[in-house]
């Protein structure tokens, strides 16, 4: 019987077709379409595939199951994945996320270029994790795209990762679309359709009965022609008898009773597999070989309860498998489940699959099952660490309590909550296991992820309270106490107290040389690196950050450390400080490339960090705050939390420097936010944008306490936590504000850099310029604006220019300060630093210069005027037809780096799409000449 047309529908599907007509214009959008189970969701969806195809669109398919949610592949990106599409290598790694999201983007962008894609996913409430964490991260990030997104949902659903997602998306400004209930007069048209003949007064009262459920409308209408219920006279159907069920379990329940006993048993075992199961599983299940159920599978094949189009079986509708699987006892359906974790873990089946299982059957976990759910965990945690940490909890709730496996799965499970934004969670869950009676080592492991969780969330101090308790245990395993004893030493660098990292240490450097492991020997060298750049030996912490890059590259296994422990990231941030900031553009971008393809695309916020202060230095104030706007995005998607801090400051550095101070404010409060109340290793940044703002507000007294805060007695540890371009401000800004001892300090302190350092001109000329402003020497000032000439940091040369101007302007020969305070004003301008710019040019116009004022940093449509120089490059590659990922590599710079520069450019063009920039360039005309 074919299925009758969609009824009831008119205005939903006038909505999306309107959405279709959107998106082919150019501009993405999303809809969630609810509805209760056989409210037609699928059945718009079909409908909606068919007019989609009709006008030009690519379509992307996929329909979730129930055993899918603890699946660790991605179905959609199984979906979007063509037999001749060359792809990318799969990469093993901890965490695939990132790598999942630009995988499923760079396809999508690529189909998208040919055409506009609709991607339709059915029934997401059963998605696996993967999907739905690009489900709901996609539809804003391929906004720009012409790219609909048709999402159909159950409302009843309480999967807490579904809900999340549609939390997501509502942020993300998708449309909802309700399916309600279906009038009378709509389901008589539908049961009509399936009968071929108007309704009977009689019969169309027992419509009542479905409350408005077209799904359970046109069973009931097949019930009635399968039992002969109906007879069609003049065209009018008409009720022969009253017994017919008119609930769908009634209905569907009588209709096994038709069937052969082979059929109904074949059914049976089914609903307990899935809405799609495989054959040969049901088979097994039922101790028969595939050919003896063929009989059984024809009369439910026939009875249109199962089709078989496919290389599964699958239920007409989830709601009949749900009848099915209901009727069952529960005790059955129980041992069932159970003996389906068996079978298909005894022909290694789905890990994913064996879980669901062994979940519904309520355990126990026995008999090797142990193993098979520790992998389906392990496999989950790469995509989608918050459900393999709730899946971790569920089967550990299944263990004996005294069993070890319980503490190893709630120990893994407060590690993938600790990646995601549940951190709380994760912590409570440490404390609520270390309750429990522990044996040492577990106690010790526990701590360990509690310690590495806080580190991470920047709590560094009660990260040290669980080492410290951990390391205090008896009879700990050697190599798990080298763990806690490399953890805490990289605690106190975190804290900045070097001493107490180099106390710790405790042979393990010489240990590691020793082992001759390179991962080991990496470590090692990075653990020296960092002590001596705290240190202030920063040739010394230079070389051993090349040494460890270097052996990094010769053995990819030593890679898999934490930021900021990966070598070339960490190479990137000393050279940031040192001479050697020229290099740090290609030591990064090849550094991370390589962490890209090695999967480590956690890491991604911290290379843009990195890349954001060497920019900054660089005094290219537009492209930094690019680069951490493009770290905070990739940190948001990924829910890291660490990073927030540092670029939340030195974008309000940025905006201090580009004059709006209200943006300026804005990021301030989201680093305060993000940074909480103990003391982590960004507080020297945070302290810093504070007393900047604060000085930039003229509240200088206030501005000088709180650079007390950050960088009180000016020790060598706290300054080398900024770059050197920030030195000289803290300086004067101690100065301006009254505490001329904290400047003594830091003189005291580069000093000693100096005298560490005997090659380094970047801390040769900002001892001198921090001098010169202490002792209001011309001399040292003319020697600060010669050094800073040949270091590349032109905002540290503007303000010593700025500087020795203000001084000479009140010496007796105030015109000597005019070419100062203009090549002041030059460099201001060209770093974009514009409120620099405007200071400088008012103490030119109280010499008696005559200069304009400078123009605004501006937010909102400006035009092209406004674009800097790195998004007018993007341009013509955008009016070529390049996606994103192929424009990156051509400017060799970050996909996400190049997502962040679109935003900034629609937003300036006051646009929304590809196709309306594609249209304004070639309007235009010679803006590729522009982008040379």
């Amino acid at each position: 019987m074919s299925e009758p047309r969609l009824r009831g529908r008119d205005r939903e599907l006038a909505f999306l077709r309107a959405a279709l007509d959107s998106v082919r214009g150019g501009r993405g959008a999303c809809v969630v379409v609810e509805g209760a189970a056989g409210a037609g969701k699928s059945r718009l969806l079909a409908e909606l595939e068919k007019t989609a195809r009709h006008l030009g669109f690519d379509v992307v398919s996929m329909h979730a199951d129930e055993p899918d949610q603890y699946g660790a592949g991605a179905a959609l990106q199984t979906a979007l994945r063509s037999p001749d599409a060359p792809g990318r290598t799969p990469v093993l790694s901890d965490d695939q996320r990132l790598q999942l999201l630009d995988s499923v983007t760079d396809t999508l962008e690529d189909r998208a270029q040919r055409a506009p894609v609709i991607v339709l996913a059915d029934d997401v409430q059963w998605a696996d994790p993967a999907t739905l964490f690009a489900l709901r991260t996609l539809p804003g990030r391929l906004a720009a795209a012409p790219i609909l997104w048709v999402l159909a949902v159950r409302p009843e659903s309480k999967r807490p990762v579904a809900a999340r997602m549609r939390e997501d998306l509502d942020r993300l400004g998708a449309r909802r679309l309700t399916l309600g209930p279906l009038s009378q007069r709509e389901l008589q048209h539908v049961v009509a359709d399936v009968l071929g003949a108007t309704l009977s007064p009689d019969l169309a009262g027992l419509l009542r009965t479905v409350a408005g459920n077209p799904f359970q409308a046109i069973e009931l209408a097949r019930a009635f022609t399968d039992t002969g219920a109906v007879e069609v006279q003049g065209g009018v159907a008409g009720l022969l008898r009253h017994d017919i069920p008119v609930g769908l379990r009634q209905n569907v329940t009588a209709r096994l009773a038709r069937l052969p006993e082979d059929a109904v048993r074949l059914l049976q075992i089914g609903s307990v597999l899935g809405r799609e199961f495989d054959l040969g599983t049901a088979g097994r299940m039922l101790g028969r070989p595939v050919g003896s159920l063929l009989t059984g599978l024809e009369a439910a094949l026939e009875a249109e309860l199962l089709l078989g189009d496919g290389p599964r079986l699958v239920f007409r509708h989830d709601l009949i498998r749900q009848v099915v699987y209901e009727n069952l006892p529960q005790a059955a359906r129980t041992a069932l489940h159970r003996e389906a974790a068996g079978i298909l873990r005894g022909v290694c089946g789905p890990p994913s699959e064996v879980a669901w299982h062994v979940v519904m059957a309520g355990g126990p976990v026995g008999d090797g099952a142990d193993t098979t759910l520790y992998t389906a965990v392990r496999e989950l945690s790469s995509t989608a660490p918050d459900a393999a940490a709730d899946l971790a909890q569920r089967i550990a709730g299944l263990l004996p309590p005294h069993d070890p496996g319980r503490v190893t799965l709630l120990t893994e499970a407060a590690e993938y909550l600790g990646r995601t934004r549940r951190v709380r969670e994760a912590l409570d869950l440490v404390d609520s296991t270390l309750s429990d009676r522990l044996d040492p080592p577990q106690e010790a492991s526990l701590r360990l992820a509690a310690a590495e969780i806080h580190q991470a969330a920047g709590d560094d101090a009660a990260a040290m309270t669980h080492l410290r308790q951990a390391l205090d245990l008896p009879a700990l395993p050697s190599d798990l106490r080298v763990l806690l004893l490399k953890t805490k030493a990289t605690g106190y660098i975190y804290l900045g107290d070097v001493a107490a990292a180099e106390e710790t240490d405790t042979g393990l450097v010489e240990a590691a040389y020793r082992s001759g492991d390179p991962a080991l020997i990496v470590s090692a060298e990075l653990f020296r690196s960092q002590t001596s750049f705290y240190r202030g030996h920063t040739v010394r912490a230079l070389g051993l950050a090349e040494q460890a890059a270097e052996r990094a590259g010769a053995e990819r296994a030593a890679l898999h450390l934490r930021p900021p422990r990966i070598p070339a990231l960490w190479l990137g941030t000393v050279a940031t400080s040192t001479d050697r900031l020229a290099d740090t553009e290609r030591i990064l971008g090849k550094g991370q490339r390589e962490a890209e393809a090695m999967g480590l695309g956690w890491s991604l916020p911290y290379w843009h960090l990195c890349r954001a202060c060497a920019l900054f230095e660089q005094g290219a104030l537009d492209d930094a705050a690019v680069e951490a706007e493009s770290g905070l995005t990739v940190a948001d998607e990924l829910e890291i939390t660490r990073a927030n801090p540092q670029a939340r400051a030195l974008l309000t550095l940025v905006e201090i420097r580009r004059g709006d101070l209200t943006r300026a404010r804005d990021h301030l409060r989201a680093a305060e936010g993000a940074s909480g109340t103990e003391r982590q290793p960004y507080d020297p940044w945070v302290s810093l944008a504070r007393a900047s703002l604060a000085y930039e507000e003229g509240q200088e007294t206030e501005s000088a306490v709180l650079l007390a805060d950050g960088f009180g007695g000016g020790a060598v540890p706290r300054l080398m936590a900024v770059p050197p371009t920030h030195w000289q401000a803290i300086a004067r800004m101690a100065l301006h504000g009254g505490d001329p001892a904290l400047a003594r300090a830091l003189s005291r302190a580069l000093r000693d850099l100096s005298e560490r350092n005997e090659d380094q001109r970047i801390i040769k000329a900002v001892r001198a310029h921090v001098d010169g402003l202490l002792g209001a020497a011309v001399g040292e000032l003319s020697d600060a604006v010669s050094a800073y000439r040949n270091c590349g940091r032109p905002l540290a040369l503007a303000a010593a220019c700025e500087d020795l101007g203000v001084l000479l302007a009140g010496s007796a020969d105030p015109e000597a300060a005019i070419p100062c305070l203009e090549e002041a004003a030059e460099l201001a301008s060209a770093s974009g630093a514009l409120r620099d710019q405007e200071r400088i040019r008012r103490r030119l116009r109280q010499l008696g210069v005559r200069v304009g004022a400078a123009p605004r940093h501006v937010a909102g449509p400006v035009g092209w005027e406004q674009l800097t120089e790195s998004e007018r490059k993007l341009v013509p590659l955008v009016a070529e037809g390049l996606t994103n990922r192929a424009v990156a590599e051509r400017l060799y710079v970050s996909v996400h780096t190049v997502n962040t520069h679109m935003k900034h450019i629609f937003a300036k063009l006051g646009i929304n799409t590809r196709v309306e920039l594609t249209r304004l360039a070639l309007e235009r005309g010679g803006i590729a000449g522009e982008a040379g």
